[in-house]
């Protein structure tokens, strides 16, 4: 049994709940504690005492925690990434990737909890001056979701403990493993008790206590755009400071002079690999109209060659969806598509067993063609391995193509014009901007969210995360 983590020790929850590998649902990844609401204000409570000495540390202090950490995860990536693969089905070639992402995190914010500054200015009244600094929020509330289920948790847990906050963290109930073994890491790398506290269980009880506690000062949440408009809402009833990633119908643009094979390779890895499950997915490819149907072509070939198997076995490109729920969802959104008049080229259907036989959430990735931009396919996001065609006529349409939609997160362009790269970096409203490059695939030391209905709050991620996780101070000195 694997416990929650509340003040330092290891506590037992009211129940528990079986970790399901998404490639075998034979196999049980573990039994994780589900904690319940008097749980989760128990951790609030270890967060809120510690915060005060935790919020006085010194840089150096954690900076041992966080490189310690870092250093740690490294080392163990290869296991790590097996644990991530077998529970939420990404292959582990990519899994790994993400565990060494996680790691590298930690090293980066290790060192930031050294660049801390401030700022000292002269004031305008003789004799005074004036220092503007920066200190820890308090008590922050993370909760994560499960498609990234180390990657995401690392990139909210190190900047909010190397700018001295004291943590809550409400992990995906799919994926519980991964973030166990980061909590375990942590307890192990020195932190005093209270400063990071893990409690797994359902968003409607646990979540929903860190909603309403005015113990705590901030909540960063990564998910479906609905969870994110209740809690806003919730954390403006009671004036918390909240961050919000959401949602994405991210687009690539295929114009007519791309390198054809450069763009079927970003368009396959954006919209295909990790099962399609990415915010950052181009699920919405706009391809104008000189090079369309040499792209749709040579996307379906592509497409039957992809190997989709078992997450952890050597040659898989495209593990299985995360659960049934999920796998039944894409499949509906098919089915949609079809019925809205979208011409399915590729893929699409469910597949029972891999290849070893064992029982799975499996599908092929599907491509639709000849579809339009208002279809439902092209308005919602599925999150799955679902990928549909636009055409357009020109540079122009497809920009204002790629634009059309109610998320910004990620946009992409193949192209090997430098006017259109250039003006499209410009002028598509998206947070992050990729030319000849997947949309799915960020750097760690560098700003990560979006606009529109992607996001909301200060950016993820880089030196530009100290604005949400910290605030400012004016301090006036007369001598």
């Amino acid at each position: 049994m694997f416990k929650n983590l509340i003040n330092g020790e290891w506590v037992q929850g009211p129940r528990a709940s079986r970790n399901i590998n998404p490639s075998d649902t034979r196999d049980v990844v573990g039994e994780y504690a589900q904690a319940d609401a008097a749980q989760a204000k128990e951790a609030i409570a270890a967060a809120a005492k510690a915060q005060a000495a935790w919020g006085l540390s010194t840089p150096q202090q954690r900076f041992d925690v966080l490189d310690a950490a870092g250093a740690e995860i490294l080392a163990r990536k290869a296991e790590l990434g097996d644990l991530l693969a077998r529970e939420e089905g990404k292959t582990l070639p990519e899994a790994i990737g993400e565990v060494a992402r996680a790691g590298n995190i930690f090293k980066f914010f290790a060192g930031e909890a050294l660049r801390v500054g401030g700022e000292v200015v002269p004031s305008v009244r003789p004799g005074v001056g004036v220092e503007v600094t920066r200190e820890p929020v308090g008590v922050v509330g993370l909760i994560t979701p499960w498609n990234f289920p180390i990657a995401i948790p690392a990139w909210k847990i190190a900047p909010a403990l190397a700018f001295g906050n004291t943590v809550v963290l409400k992990p995906a109930d799919l994926v519980p493993g991964s973030a166990w073994a980061l909590a375990d890491i942590l307890q192990r790398a020195g932190l005093p008790a209270g400063v990071f506290n893990l409690i797994m269980g359902r968003g409607s009880e646990v979540g929903q206590v860190m909603l309403e506690d005015k113990r705590v000062n901030a909540i960063s949440f990564t998910g479906s755009v609905a969870t994110g408009q209740r809690i806003a809402a919730a954390c403006v009833a009671r004036m918390a400071k909240f961050q919000l990633e959401m949602g994405g119908k991210n687009p690539m643009v295929v114009l007519d002079d791309a390198d054809l094979d450069v763009a079927v390779a970003a368009a396959i890895n954006s919209g295909f690999f990790s099962t399609g499950q990415r915010c950052t997915a181009s699920s919405r490819l706009i391809v104008t109209e000189g090079i369309h149907d040499k792209f749709v072509d040579a996307m379906a070939k592509r497409i039957a060659t992809l190997k989709v198997d078992d997450a952890r076995k050597a040659g898989t490109e495209v593990g299985p969806v995360v659960d049934e729920k999920q796998l039944a969802q894409d499949l509906e959104y098919i089915a949609i598509g079809k019925g809205e008049g979208a011409r399915l080229v590729a893929g699409g259907e469910a597949i029972a067993k891999n290849a070893d036989g064992a029982p799975g959430y499996y599908m092929r990735p599907a491509l639709f063609a000849d579809t339009t931009k208002d279809m439902r396919i092209n308005r919602e996001e599925i999150f799955g391995p679902v990928v549909s065609v636009i055409r357009a006529k020109n540079y122009e349409e497809a920009l204002a193509l790629s634009n059309d939609t109610e998320f910004g997160l990620a946009a992409g362009i193949a192209t090997t014009s430098l006017k259109h790269a250039t003006h499209f970096k410009r002028h598509a409203q998206a947070g992050m901007v990729m030319v000849n490059l997947p949309t799915a695939g960020v750097d760690y030391h560098v700003p990560f969210g979006g606009r529109k209905g992607s996001s909301y709050g200060p950016r993820e991620q880089g030196k530009y995360a100290a604005e949400f996780y910290t605030t400012v101070k004016t301090a006036y000195t007369q001598a």
